[in-house]
């Protein structure tokens, strides 16, 4: 079955986590990715545990279905390698801070010289213009300035951060669907594009709910830990034994949860209770009346009436949990490849379901330098001018 993306060339100079990610995902969908390290070491995600057979997991999560070159862009000769490649490629991704690339010889102006179809896409913290460009800047630093740091926590408790590094996939994703707009554009008309993603717009962008109380009444986001800000019940309970999660948050579901699950039909005209927002503004309170009345049973009790009811609500689960659940399992989220080095692996399927083009398993992460010679031999050079490529240090 032919995938979406195939044919598409794209040629990856990025690392860690954000554009890897990205890459990653074309490759997912067809497109040939060949991932370009820098010499000696590699992706610096290499040197991250954990390791199987001395192999970083954290690196064979993000880089399957590429080929893989690692190359001295120090040398002309590495230099002149990476240009051939992109004279043929349609997309190429680096993730350096500004200035950086102009002193490489990568810059957008430059590449464009030499392939004017180019898509060009940056990943910084930053951005490439604005007075932090010229700042490092991790996921970290991206949900402090965002204000999602600040947003995250228990209410009386410290600020903490998110438990995924959400701005690096919000500007993996950021830069997927920029990409495949700025292909279609290319396919069109001819021209390619340069596309600055910076890891603090883009999950900035994704504040929108946060934004409109902001604008429309000057409300900043506070910690609410699970709870929602304008809808109620709408987070986490605890229960006998635990924790679960109710989202009867409209009308509807509110009368039909308290006739039906808890038996409190006297709360339908308690005036702290009456509406949606008016128990949103009384959230504290229902959470102590409601947590009195869910103590009386476990959680797996409360999971059952409610779903016989229809009222939304699901558990709190460990990773190990979620990685275990039928449903995740029936969706294939779970996928299992066979290693060169590490042997039988496990890895993250495919979120998309597509019925015509789906993604697809191809290949591992590639080891360190794996399809230099197959990569190169493609572009036109000699055997002997890749083994003399190896031994000048042009290669690892």
């Amino acid at each position: 079955m032919e995938q979406a993306l195939k044919g598409m060339k794209v040629v990856d100079l990025s690392q860690v986590l954000a554009g890897p990610y990205c890459t990653m995902v074309l490759g997912d969908m067809g497109a040939d990715v060949v991932k370009v390290e820098k010499f000696p070491l590699g992706d610096d995600t290499r040197t991250m545990g954990p390791y199987i057979n001395e192999e970083s997991y954290m690196y064979m999560m993000v880089n399957r279905n590429k080929r893989g070159v690692c190359l001295n862009l120090k040398t002309d000769e590495g230099l002149q390698v990476l240009y051939k490649l992109i004279e043929e490629a349609d997309v190429f991704i680096e993730n350096y801070r500004p200035g950086v690339t102009k002193k490489l010889g990568i810059d957008y102006d430059t590449l464009k010289s030499i392939n004017p179809g180019l898509i060009y896409c940056s990943i910084s913290g930053y951005g490439q213009t604005g007075p932090y460009k010229n700042k490092g800047g991790f996921d970290i630093m991206a949900q402090g300035l965002s204000g999602l740091i600040d947003m995250t926590g228990e209410r009386t408790g410290k600020p903490v951060k998110v438990g995924i590094a959400i701005h690096d996939i919000a500007a993996a994703q950021t830069a997927i669907q920029s990409i495949l707009a700025a292909y279609i554009h290319c396919l069109k008309t001819g021209n390619g594009q340069y596309i600055d993603v910076s890891l603090v717009d883009s999950g900035l962008a994704w504040t929108v709910w946060e934004a409109a109380a902001f604008f429309g009444k000057g409300e900043v986001p506070r910690r609410n830990g699970t709870a929602h800000r304008v809808s109620a019940p709408y987070q986490g309970y605890k229960t006998k034994d635990g924790f679960i999660l109710i989202g009867a948050a409209n009308q509807k579901l509110w009368e039909k949860f308290c006739m039906s699950v808890i038996n409190k039909p006297e709360w339908i005209e308690d005036e702290r209770f009456l509406t949606n927002s008016i128990r949103a503004h009384h959230v504290d309170e229902l959470e102590i009346e409601l947590e009195n009345v869910l103590k009386d049973h476990d959680s797996s009790y409360w999971l059952d009436m409610l779903d016989k009811n229809g009222i939304p609500s699901g558990p709190i689960y460990s990773y190990d949990q979620t990685l275990a659940d039928e449903h995740i399992l029936s969706r294939e989220m779970i996928l299992e490849y066979e290693h060169p080095v590490a042997g039988a692996m496990k890895t993250l399927g495919f979120p998309a379901k597509f019925s015509e083009t789906p993604g697809q398993f191809k290949s591992p992460a590639p080891l360190l330098g794996q399809h230099n010679k197959e990569v190169l031999t493609e572009l036109g050079y000699s055997v002997e001018e890749i083994d003399t490529f190896q031994k000048k240090h042009v290669l690892s």
